[in-house]
């Protein structure tokens, strides 16, 4: 099976591509940037394929499954996707942005008569959060709320800041009855052990909002990460002016000087920083807790697309549109390295 990973040259993407090739995974590094993407492949002693986004079904013809790291995802996946579809290959990528989540889910028919599956979120950004809700919802099957939440400060990347700039001016989302809903940027506040201590939290729009509704069926579903409480009251008060985020050539200045300003963590970072994990799923009278805790998130998601593509390999993959957890299933993330939980109250 020969998987071809775009966005190949980014930081992410590299730490893929080396993981891929590792593994003995048959991969073609592929992106726009010819002098990037020939200097990388040559480096790892690996194909390599140029080209935008847009003209991407010429270069699908023989390959089985492409791997998308080129973000913001929501400025590459439509062409992508695709081309996936006219040629009979399946879609993989590390999104978190809830819209391309949802307007995959849209064209999950579409998916199934080609025989391709769309499996966005195979990174941190939802394997670990979509599996635990999964796991939820397995202790609580008749859940009607959801709540999950991440503590996992680490350094970002370029690319990781520019896919938050690109959907920072729609401010905060929860699901409400099935529905995505606008809300105030850190509209809701709670205290959550994460699993190293109580710590104030704000809801943020993380993917989960849109995949563990696919995964569960559960209508209402908010997501939490720490912050002090200082800086949530000025989100709060700073969120009219998110809408400026959106102004096109301000939205393009601030994501090129993100990509030139955050380099992501070092070596050391990824290999000893770690990732807490918490979800609460309840009815009217009752309430169910886990956790889990995980590698730094970028570590974590090269594993966790790696693996995906080993399931592919072997044709465990399924058709149409799906989340990690209901692709696999939600002890997917626990076949990854150097996880641990799930952690049940």
């Amino acid at each position: 099976m020969t998987t071809l990973i775009y966005g190949a040259y980014g930081y992410t993407g590299e730490l893929v591509a080396e993981e891929a090739l590792d593994r003995g995974q048959d991969v073609i590094l592929a992106g726009r940037n010819g002098t990037k993407t020939r200097g990388l492949a040559t480096m790892l002693g690996a194909r390599a394929r140029v080209f935008d986004a847009d003209e991407a079904s010429e270069a699908l013809d023989d390959v089985d499954s492409l791997l998308n790291c080129a973000g913001p995802f929501v400025d590459t996946y439509e062409p992508l996707v695709d081309a996936c579809l006219d040629t009979g290959t399946h879609y993989l990528d590390i999104t978190g942005e809830f819209s391309v989540f949802e307007e995959l889910a849209e064209r999950d028919r579409e998916a199934e008569k080609a025989g391709v599956c769309l499996l966005p979120g195979v990174g941190f950004d939802v394997v670990p959060t979509d599996c635990l809700a999964g796991h939820l919802h397995d202790r609580l099957p008749d859940a009607n709320e959801l709540r999950l939440g991440f503590d996992a400060l680490s350094a970002v990347s370029g690319g990781t800041v520019a896919s938050a700039i690109e959907h920072a001016s729609g401010g905060g989302k929860v699901r409400r009855n099935g529905r995505i809903e606008s809300v105030p940027v850190a509209a809701n506040t709670r205290t959550i052990d994460f699993g190293r201590g109580s710590r104030h939290a704000v809801t943020v729009p993380w993917g989960d909002v849109s995949t563990a509704y696919y995964t569960t069926g559960i209508e209402n579903i908010e997501v939490y990460t720490p912050m002090p409480e200082r800086v949530g009251q000025a989100l709060r008060l700073a969120a009219p002016m998110t809408g400026l985020l959106g102004v096109g050539p301000v939205k393009a200045g601030l994501q090129a000087l993100a990509r030139q300003t955050f380099d992501g963590p070092t070596a050391q970072q990824r290999e000893t920083d770690r990732a807490y994990l918490w979800g609460e799923a309840s009815t009217g009278d009752e309430r169910v807790v886990s956790r889990l805790e995980t590698p730094e998130p970028y570590t974590l998601t090269v594993d966790a697309a790696t693996t995906a593509i080993e399931r592919f390999e072997a044709n465990e993959g399924p058709t149409g549109y799906h989340t990690p957890a209901a692709a696999f299933d939600p002890d997917f993330v626990l076949e990854l390295d150097a996880v641990e939980g799930f952690f049940d109250d």
